[in-house]
């Protein structure tokens, strides 16, 4: 069982720059993760195996959707807030990370911004507890990239609505008690319906030969002539803006998150640099070692400044898409070349369950890839910059 000795870099003194609620917060759930994490996340991922019973202490901590309002039992914090609190999950594990994600800002979030009050106060004040899990259902097996293509429909069919496709690759699926799904209508335009598990028709299998976020639980979500009632629609949305606002939402606290994956490989392969002896002093003596460090902690710095930046933007509502891909695509792939580098400090033990590197690398390859791929997010700012989409 690895002790958590984590010490977070802040070389250019960001702390100043969080208030003192936002330190607390960090601080909090850092504590929790030390505790009740960290001893136990390698033995999970070796078992490819989620540890459900953290949900009601994500819960405590106010994991699930910490900005949304108090008055349906969420943290009322603000954005800012909600990073620190990705980050420090995802410095744990990408997988933890995402379970809280989805439950914040793709089951959530949608509920509170597109329903109904009655909708609200039914879902909400479960979802943050934790006694309610639920999962987001966006993309499909022919559609990911292009989810306008989708071909998941439903049917009004009078006193309620009859739902037929399949979602994959979906987070917290296989335990989900609810799951939030973007489907066409009979005239092909985009809607949200609240699938409740036990409405006959609805499985959610499990995706098993991952190597990648074994500590998460994935699945599918298949539809075959389920009855959603109709006060099962979110009634404030339609087309594909709606589930676009919840993947900014999400891409906002991935970006932050990956910066506690890197912090995490920074971290260790210090340590461990100041620790490993060879020809007769600390390799973290060596001018190629200094190297991987010093520049590892100058690209984490430079993420800590281009994200805390967006998080005041998101408090002030003037965060755009762009701005979000941007940060999400740069902050994953800085995370992915820490890890690699971090493995390479730390030799043949990189690649072993004593240290968190490859576990964190082989988490952010998913992370690179969902809710927007690196050349997606690319793409997306080439289209802010030049005015001309290259999509099709």
């Amino acid at each position: 069982m690895r002790t958590d000795r984590f010490q977070h870099p802040d070389h250019y003194l960001m702390d100043e720059l969080l208030t003192e609620e936002h330190k607390l917060i960090r601080d909090t759930v850092r504590a929790w993760v030390k505790k009740e994490l960290s001893p136990i996340i390698e033995d999970y991922a070796q078992r490819a195996e989620f540890p459900k019973h953290i949900i009601r202490g994500l819960g405590e901590i106010g994991a699930f959707g910490p900005s949304l309002p108090a008055e349906y039992g969420c943290g009322g914090m603000d954005q800012i807030s909600y990073g620190i609190i990705m980050q420090e999950l995802e410095r744990c594990d990408s997988g933890i990370r995402s379970t809280a994600s989805v439950q914040g800002s793709l089951v959530m979030y949608p509920i509170y911004k597109y329903g109904s009050e009655e909708q609200r106060r039914k879902y909400l004040p479960k979802l943050a507890s934790g006694e309610m899990m639920g999962c987001f259902g966006l993309t499909e097996p022919d559609h990911g990239s292009n989810p306008g293509g989708m071909t998941t429909n439903f049917k009004d069919m009078g006193d309620h609505y009859l739902l037929n496709g399949a979602k994959m690759w979906i987070s917290n699926a296989p335990f989900a008690d609810i799951a939030v799904v973007w489907a066409k209508n009979e005239a092909g335009k985009i809607h949200g319906l609240i699938v409740e598990r036990g409405m006959e028709g609805f499985t959610t299998p499990e995706t098993h030969n991952k190597w990648s976020l074994r500590a998460s639980a994935t699945g599918e979500l298949v539809f075959d002539n389920v009855k959603v009632p109709k006060e099962n629609l979110l009634p404030n949305i339609s087309g594909l803006k709606g589930p676009m606002g919840c993947l900014d939402s999400a891409r906002y606290g991935i970006a932050w998150g990956a910066i506690g994956a890197a912090m995490d490989c920074y971290d260790s392969a210090l340590n461990y640099a100041k620790e490993r002896v060879q020809f007769d002093k600390p390799i973290a003596a060596f001018q190629l070692t200094q190297k991987k460090l010093a520049e590892m902690l100058t690209e984490i710095t430079k993420a800590q400044l281009l994200t805390w930046r967006l998080g005041v933007l998101k408090n002030e509502d003037r965060a755009s898409t762009p701005q979000i891909s941007m940060a999400k695509r740069n902050n994953v792939e800085m995370a992915l070349h820490v890890a690699r580098e971090a493995r390479q400090i730390h030799g043949g033990m990189g690649i072993t369950g004593e240290y968190p590197i490859m576990r964190h690398m082989m988490n952010l390859e998913s992370v690179v890839t969902y809710e927007g791929t690196h050349d997606i997010h690319l793409l997306i700012t080439g289209m802010d910059i030049t005015g001309m989409p290259a999509f099709r």
